[in-house]
């Protein structure tokens, strides 16, 4: 058994018939949140193979965070909760991902991170990476008065934060758009490189789908309530229907939310022929339907990306300004090059900066000594 793990993490090179010597293979550990930010460190691992790479669901050593969640519900909507801990490490183990939750197996040589609003003091000796998950929820002022006191950022109850915390060594972003938002709250502009973000970077690819429907004004809701945020959601039901004005309308749940009360509130106010979906492939839907109606949803920028009319609690034009990157697809492999960057940088760089700026993604992936400095 020990050998096989030894086999597994690390490699060798033969140097005659009789004798091999064997390769250090540098460790990183990917932290995991939702669905879509563990797909996303999913695609990153992919792109990472010459690697031991690990996952581990967000974690935290801050006492306070701890016994919140611990103790009370009040983080139960939160990615640091047992349920999506639970969701994702079903996934990795789908597909034979090492899991090391809270990184007690090993010393990492980087940590890429999902969200920097909790950052283990542990993990703070050890490269960093931050990756935008997709949208970034408003300043509040509640958001405000928790950086004016340096709280913990997750007190927010949403990710107005995320990206602003400046812990991490390196950012990667969706757009010049999300570059200046982060940077205006807190982050150092030096360390933000736009990668694009990967689900969110190839729009096209779902206008070929197998998704029976058609025509349709769909509707994708957010996780309002169950993330300890008030919603009148009769009220924005009765909006969806006045705005689809006799067309079909189709629902698409968001899989944080309570779905049975989702369904019986629909059911009470829209039409009979109201479609409603709790699983399936929300972008293809998107690509299918004539307008898309959405409130917190990142799902709106698959909307943009493909030339729809949306409709969101953010201003639209804001969001237009903040699209991801359409790179056909190769945001994760963008991110990868970030990090084998930071990996082959020869100087301990706590908290500094790699100069990628004016360095090309393609020269970036070429020839990593060319953008390691």
């Amino acid at each position: 058994m020990i050998l096989l793990q030894f086999l597994i993490t690390e490699r060798y090179k033969f140097v005659s018939n009789k004798c091999f010597v064997m390769i250090h293979r540098k460790k990183i550990l990917l932290l995991t949140g939702s669905m879509n930010q563990t797909t996303q460190m999913m695609g990153i691992a992919n792109e990472l193979k010459d690697y031991d790479c690990w996952f581990s669901q967000l974690f935290t050593d801050n006492i306070l965070i701890n016994f919140l969640l611990n103790k009370t519900s009040l983080l139960n909507g939160t990615i640091i909760a047992k349920p999506f801990r639970n969701q994702s490490e079903q996934l990795l183990r789908e597909h034979r991902f090492n899991i090391d939750y809270k990184a007690t197996l090993h010393q990492y040589d980087l940590v890429i991170f999902c969200s920097d609003m909790l950052v283990p003091k542990r993990m703070r000796q050890t490269k960093t990476v931050w990756v935008q998950e997709g949208m970034i929820d408003k300043i509040t002022w509640v958001s405000k008065w928790i950086k004016r006191l340096n709280l913990p950022p997750i007190l927010c109850f949403n990710t107005s934060l995320n990206g602003t915390s400046n812990k991490c060594d390196l950012y990667c972003t969706a757009s010049e758009g999300y570059k200046e938002y982060i940077t205006q709250y807190g982050t150092n502009p030096d360390k933000v490189k736009i990668t694009g973000i990967p689900n969110y970077d190839n729009a096209c690819q779902y206008l070929n789908n197998n998704f029976p429907h058609k025509n349709y004004v769909m509707v994708a809701t957010s996780d309002i309530r169950e993330t300890a945020r008030k919603e009148n959601r009769i009220a924005f039901l009765k909006e969806c229907i006045a705005t689809a004005n006799g067309r079909q309308l189709l629902f698409k749940l968001h899989p944080n939310e309570n779905a049975e009360r989702a369904i019986r509130e629909i059911k009470s106010v829209a039409p009979e022929n109201t479609l409603i979906y709790t699983e399936g492939n929300t972008h293809e839907m998107i690509a299918n339907c004539d307008e898309l109606i959405t409130q917190y949803s990142t799902v709106v920028y698959t909307g943009i990306s493909l030339g729809k009319k949306v409709h969101s609690w953010f201003n639209v034009d804001v969001l237009k300004m903040m699209e991801p990157l359409q790179n056909n697809g190769t945001s994760a492999a963008n991110i990868a090059a970030v990090c084998q960057a930071a990996l082959h940088q020869n100087e301990v760089f706590s908290h500094r900066t790699l100069p990628l700026s004016n360095i090309s993604i393609h020269n970036m992936q070429q020839n990593e000594n060319a953008y390691a400095g």
